[in-house]
């Protein structure tokens, strides 16, 4: 149990000898933002105040003599406008310290979840193409929200949706083919207009001529058509899946949109038999005027039932499913394998899905699977201050692979999360390199690299095996810690209410903004120790501090390898 679970059950049984009247209050227990203040601070006085009408200083002071009875508290005082600040004995944070030392990496890790189902679904990018930058911060963010999850106690299936039907899967074929014919042809001529440009198609086209030989050449559309959807498919995804491996990104499942086409009329009559399915007519779409609008009777999915702007055709004039159709299709296929909760991580550009796939997994589940779809903003790549445009082999883009072939994978998953997914993001792809505190990805992994570092020298400092330093750090009196390092355990301990925080918001970005808190706070006591005797890591001449110091370092390192793990990426013990 953290400190501010253990502070909340505490209070909440203070609450019920004080004010029995109160019932159950919902209230916060957070770090205070000024550590003059204290450790923790707590809302709950104004929050009965405001029920109770009473003055929420008064009811504050009420709570202090039952606070400063609970072993672990050394002073609890109150604060205008009716905030409770309590500060935590030392002993408190020795005991902590211990425990992070005795979890280890899997110090943070909580059963929030309890076993549930968990789908995360991610870059689901179409196969007409390589994965473009964009698709990375999707992919590095629903990868590491999974890794999270499932950190923290729930059972977690990755999932990516494979777009193989429509339109754009015909496009791919008929580009393939152009490709293939121009490989023994190249009077073929250029790509006509309306295909896909990119040399990863004369890729494609090659590898085809290898496999198969001219065999295609002689055989009219209805035939090569059908055949080349698959295997334009087939050759897309298997780079796909390439440049994913190269990430570190993984998938459990992979699902085809063209696999569930025959599920579509059973999950149609399902809904139709529930009433959120009939005819009707359609508004015109946005900027078209009425008069060019022809409405006509079609059916419908009756999504603004469920907070949708518009209901949402299931048939195209051809008779064909329309996209939403398959949507339907996908999302009643995961509710059927028992997800109690369903995320989808898709790009800026589907802002406009997130009503309509919220109403179909309410009307397919009957209000009982939570859906929540986390939204990427777009990525402008920078290098020599310049903004880069596209890739010469994708032909439109940056592809993945270029990005990752010039920064390195570690490097390209911990920047995606130094923002917000929602926000905006620009990469400099120069200030990467840079080593410095203005480069997260440095700071935080050098920080990892010091710990090492100050373990390798402890041996020579202390003249002691491996094993005699670990018994040394078992048997290590903390005590001898001073201020200046308990302000470093108050920091590690706010790890697991990261993970918890995280992971109730669903923003992993959380814990890369942790981690520079954390690295800052151990460069800033190393540097300490440069100038200040006292607080150095090592020191020969008191074995006994040093023994309570690496304790201390042996923390860190559990906390950043239990991050890491998270994040994906490798630990760096030297720099």
């Amino acid at each position: 149990m953290t400190l501010f679970h253990q502070l909340k059950s505490d209070l909440s049984a203070i609450v019920k000898v004080l004010f029995p009247e109160a019932g159950a209050v919902s209230f916060v227990v957070e770090p205070c933002k000024d550590p003059k203040h204290g450790d923790v601070a707590t809302n709950i006085a104004m929050i009965l105040a405001g029920g109770m009408k009473k003055n929420p200083r008064d009811v504050a002071a009420a709570f202090l003599s039952s606070l400063n009875d609970l072993p672990y508290i050394a002073q609890a005082d109150v604060a205008v406008p009716g905030f409770i600040n309590l500060r935590v004995t030392p002993q408190f944070w020795q005991e902590e310290l211990r425990r992070i030392d005795q979890a280890g990496p899997r110090y943070g890790a909580q059963n929030l979840g309890q076993g549930m189902p968990v789908i995360v679904e991610y870059v689901s990018a179409n196969p007409t193409g390589p994965m473009h930058v964009g698709h990375v911060r999707g992919g590095v963010f629903g990868d590491v929200l999974a890794r999270l999850f499932t950190v923290m106690g729930y059972d977690v299936t990755k999932e990516y949706y494979i777009n193989d039907a429509g339109a754009q899967i015909d496009v791919l074929a008929r580009s393939l083919y152009h490709r293939y014919r121009q490989v023994y042809d190249p009077a073929v001529g250029d790509v006509p207009a309306g295909l896909y440009p990119g040399e990863y198609v004369i890729d494609a086209a090659r590898a085809l001529r290898d496999q198969d030989g001219d065999c295609w050449l002689s055989v009219g559309e209805d035939v090569w058509l059908p055949a080349f959807r698959n295997k334009a498919v087939s050759a897309m995804m298997a780079e796909i899946r390439d440049d994913l491996d190269v990430l570190g990104i993984g998938f459990d499942r992979f699902t085809s949109e063209a696999s569930l086409q025959s599920r579509i009329p059973e999950v149609l009559e399902r809904l139709e038999a529930m009433g959120h399915i009939g005819m009707g007519t359609l508004p015109p779409p946005k900027g078209q005027e009425d008069e060019d609008w022809h409405p006509r009777p079609q059916r419908l999915f009756f999504s603004t039932r469920f907070g949708d702007d518009v209901d949402r055709a299931l048939q195209k004039q051809d008779g064909s499913w329309t996209y939403f159709a398959s949507d339907l299709a996908y999302h009643a296929d995961k509710i059927q394998r028992g997800a109690g909760l369903l995320i989808n991580v898709l790009g800026a550009d589907h802002g406009g899905y997130v009503k309509r796939l919220s109403a179909a997994v309410q009307a397919l589940s009957g209000g009982d699977v939570v859906l929540t779809v986390k939204l990427c903003q777009m990525v402008a790549l920078k290098k020599n201050g310049e903004e880069l445009k596209m890739s010469k082999r994708a032909g439109t883009f940056v592809t993945a692979r270029d990005v990752t072939d010039r920064v390195g994978k570690d490097v390209l998953r911990l920047m995606m999360l130094t923002r917000r997914n929602d926000v905006a993001f620009e990469f400099d792809m120069d200030r990467v390199f840079e080593q410095s505190k203005d480069n997260p990805v440095f700071y935080i992994q050098y920080a990892y690299a010091r710990t090492c570092s100050i373990m390798r020298h402890a041996l020579t400092t202390l003249d002691v095996t491996p094993e005699g330093l670990k018994t040394l750090m078992d048997q290590a009196d903390l005590t001898r810690l001073l201020p200046e390092d308990q302000a470093l355990i108050q920091t590690m301990a706010l790890w697991p209410r990261t993970l918890e925080l995280a992971t109730v918001h669903q923003e992993p970005h959380r814990i890369v903004f942790y981690l520079m808190d954390l690295a800052h706070a151990f460069h800033h006591l190393w540097h300490l120790g440069s100038s200040q005797h006292a607080l150095r890591f090592l020191a020969s001449e008191d074995p006994a501090t040093t023994a309570a110091r690496l304790v201390l370092i042996a923390g860190i390192q559990n906390v950043l390898r239990s991050a890491f793990a998270i994040l994906g990426v490798e630990l760096r013990e030297s720099m």
